[in-house]
């Protein structure tokens, strides 16, 4: 892989899902690259990020995903829900373990953010709804600019959040809140995401790029073993009792000990 993009047939695959993947030095840069329709997404688009994440190079340390042109992403192509054409009315002539095996392909495509190897940042800039919503909340961070605008638009639509957004979003606003989102599918601005704990910050969108650089470069000032292992820490923190989280920490600074002795000797 080079310094600017991955190999040219991959980079094929990427684009015929409306992506494009750019690596530079510790960076990997994934950009929703269907602009003409806001960002809208598809099956083969999830795939394809499943593919991303299976394919980065082990020294990317920060995943930054973005979308071309004014939003971040509309959410699912909507081209998915005709009864006659789309993906979802040929999903239902299956049986209902099919469809279930069928939306688990479709959540890989978000998992892989929460990957400990690296930490993943959302920059978001415009709409978020939806499938984009939820692409957002699989990463680590989200920075926004100050137009955006979040929305989980499932429950208007007679459908739930099956991204693997319902998670992050109960751990960054509480059950109460998160429902009322979800329920309502009201559009939540910049400034609410920030002070209700979904965003980390946001900022004017002529800044949106730099501040993303910035805060990339000072997750990848540090140790990245280190970095990984905190991750990995605090991911799963509130799923144990103390007693369980006082053993991980322990043997994860036992690995850390090990690993600077052996780069001392």
């Amino acid at each position: 892989m080079s310094t600017a993009q991955s190999t040219d047939g991959f980079a094929v695959e990427l684009a015929a899902a409306g992506l494009r993947l750019d690596v530079t030095d510790a960076v990997a840069t994934v950009t929703l690259d269907r602009p003409e329709r806001r960002n809208a997404q598809t099956p083969q688009m999830w795939h394809a990020l499943a593919s991303i994440g299976d394919a980065l190079p082990d020294e990317v340390r920060v995943v930054v995903v973005r979308g071309a042109g004014q939003s971040f992403s509309a959410g699912l192509d909507r081209a998915m829900l005709d009864p006659a054409t789309g993906d979802v009315g040929r999903l239902l002539q299956q049986d209902d373990a099919a469809v279930s095996e069928a939306i688990d392909g479709y959540q890989r495509g978000f998992t892989w953010l929460r990957d400990s190897r690296f930490t993943s940042v959302a920059a978001v800039q415009g709409y978020a709804v939806g499938a984009g919503f939820q692409l957002a909340l699989s990463c680590d961070l989200r920075v926004l600019a100050d137009d955006a605008q979040l929305c989980m638009k499932e429950p208007a639509l007679g459908l739930v959040p099956d991204l693997t957004g319902t998670q992050p979003l109960v751990e960054a606003v509480g059950y109460q809140r998160a429902l009322e989102i979800c329920a309502t599918a009201r559009m939540v601005g910049a400034a609410e995401a920030v002070d209700i704990g979904i965003a980390l910050t946001a900022v004017p969108l002529e800044q949106l790029d730099a501040t993303v650089a910035d805060l990339a470069a000072a997750l990848t000032a540090h140790d990245p073993g280190a970095v990984s292992e905190t991750k990995r820490l605090l991911r799963t923190a509130t799923d144990h009792d103390l007693d369980t989280q006082r053993r991980l920490e322990r043997e994860a600074q036992t690995r850390r000990f090990r690993a600077l002795a052996e780069l001392l000797s």
